[in-house]
């Protein structure tokens, strides 16, 4: 049976026995490329590893706050927010986070006769930060589909279509340039409204302050605010919280995540905070939400 394990608060995994990915590897669709086991940790402090004798599969570290590191043949690297890095079977090596500034990760261990195409001998890093054309929400979703048809992998074809989605969600970080181009958005063309809605639905789990924001745009606080005002009758910071809560109707929706780990998911270390969020915008709390649908 799949196994789901707890640690860290808001903390999914799941994992399956040798013996039923050993049945499911006979179908050719799922040998090729299969999840071994598929996680998230949020704010995992004091999270570290250690395989000095290497693994029999590949990892993925997606770091989408805080920041950690992993050591390889005795040299260590920073694995900063907004960045990955891919593993490869047969390498030691140790990882961790960085207990002043926490990560958060999503992670894939995963097999199959394609495993070494996404890194063969030496681990693959890269940069995925939030810019006009990212498709960050987008590689989210595709994990949460991950993650779902993996849960139900007992299930006949569930399995082969996690080895699917699999391969395009791995591309989406080693193949980060046509990914993007995949998105059709044209930066240049885009107005200043558009970007600002993009890059806020981007980074809709992060907490993003007024100063964040308008630096990222080369404003002034003051400009950028009454330029986004002027455009749109609210103030940016009101249109980013109706962005956290519009995310969290999703949730709702479509995930069996708690109150709390949704609040988390999008940033907000209060879920007391967040319920009031949650009913201001929407006139209800998101238990009533969720039990009306």
């Amino acid at each position: 049976m799949i196994q789901i394990k707890e640690s860290f608060q808001g903390q999914r995994v799941l994992t399956l026995p040798d013996s039923l990915l050993g049945s499911l590897c006979a179908d050719p669709l799922v040998a090729n490329l299969y999840i071994r086991k598929i996680g998230f940790f949020p704010k995992a402090k004091y999270h570290s590893v250690s395989k000095p004798q290497g693994c029999p599969y590949s990892l993925l570290l997606h770091c989408t706050e805080g920041r950690g590191w992993y050591e390889t043949g005795g040299r260590k690297h920073i694995i900063p927010k907004d960045s990955f890095v891919i593993l490869p079977a047969g390498m030691p090596y140790s990882f961790g986070s960085d207990n002043s500034d926490p990560w958060t990760i999503y992670f894939v261990h995963f097999c199959g006769a394609l495993a070494p195409s996404f890194a063969a001998h030496e681990p693959v890093r890269g940069s995925v930060e939030p810019a006009d054309n990212s498709r960050i929400g987008e590689r989210l979703r595709l994990f949460e589909e991950l993650y779902g048809a993996f849960s139900q992998a007992m299930v006949p074809g569930h399995m082969a279509y996690a080895s699917m989605c699999l391969g395009h969600y791995l591309a989406s970080f080693t193949m980060l340039e046509q990914y993007r181009h995949m998105a059709g958005s044209e930066p240049a063309g885009q107005s200043f409204v558009r970007r600002v809605m993009h890059f806020m639905s981007e980074n809709v789990h992060r907490p993003l302050t007024l100063q964040q924001l308008s630096e990222h745009f080369g404003y002034s606080q003051s400009r950028f605010s009454a330029l986004f005002r002027s455009a749109t009758g609210m103030s940016p910071m009101s249109c980013f919280m109706r962005t956290k809560v519009q995310q969290a109707c999703a949730y709702l929706e479509l995930s069996d995540l708690k109150i709390n780990e949704i609040s988390l998911r999008l940033g907000i270390g209060d879920p007391a905070y967040f319920s009031r969020l949650f009913r201001r915008t929407m006139g209800m709390s998101p238990q009533a939400y969720r039990d009306m649908l």
